[in-house]
C-alpha cells in the first residue's frame, strides 16, 4: 500500500502545473493546476493512454488541433498518439486530474 497527501508535495511550477501522487509501477496519477490563461504545453505519447478530468475551473482541452471546451465533472480519454493540451481560461485557474497507464515515464513527447 501506498499513501500520500496532496498537500505534502509540490506542483513543478511552484504554485501551479502538474504534481504527481503516484509514479508507477503500473501508472502515473497526479493533479494539474493552470492558472489563468496558462497551459499544461502540447504533446503526446506513443504508447500511454491518459485520462483528464476537471474539478474545477474552465479551459479547453486542444486535441489534434480541435479545441474542446472543458470545465467542472468533464473527463476526457485520449489514446497514444494523439496530440493535446490543455489549457486554463483567460479567467479562471483550472484544477483537474490525470491518470496515464501504462507507467513509461520516458514515453511523452513534446509538439
Amino acid at each position: 500500500m501506498e499513501l500520500v497527501r496532496e498537500e505534502d508535495l509540490s506542483f513543478r511550477h511552484g504554485d501551479w502545473g502538474i504534481k504527481y501522487l503516484f509514479r508507477g509501477p503500473r501508472l502515473d496519477w497526479g493533479v494539474v493546476l493552470l492558472r489563468p490563461g496558462e497551459r499544461m504545453g502540447a504533446h503526446y505519447h506513443r504508447e500511454v493512454e491518459e485520462t483528464f478530468f476537471i474539478l474545477e475551473g474552465t479551459g479547453e482541452l486542444i486535441v489534434d488541433g480541435q479545441a474542446i471546451p472543458v470545465d467542472e465533472g468533464t473527463a476526457c480519454r485520449l489514446e497514444p498518439g494523439e496530440r493535446h493540451d490543455l489549457a486554463a481560461s483567460s479567467h479562471h485557474a483550472l484544477r483537474g486530474i490525470f491518470i496515464k497507464t501504462p507507467y513509461l515515464p520516458d514515453d511523452k513527447q513534446n509538439c
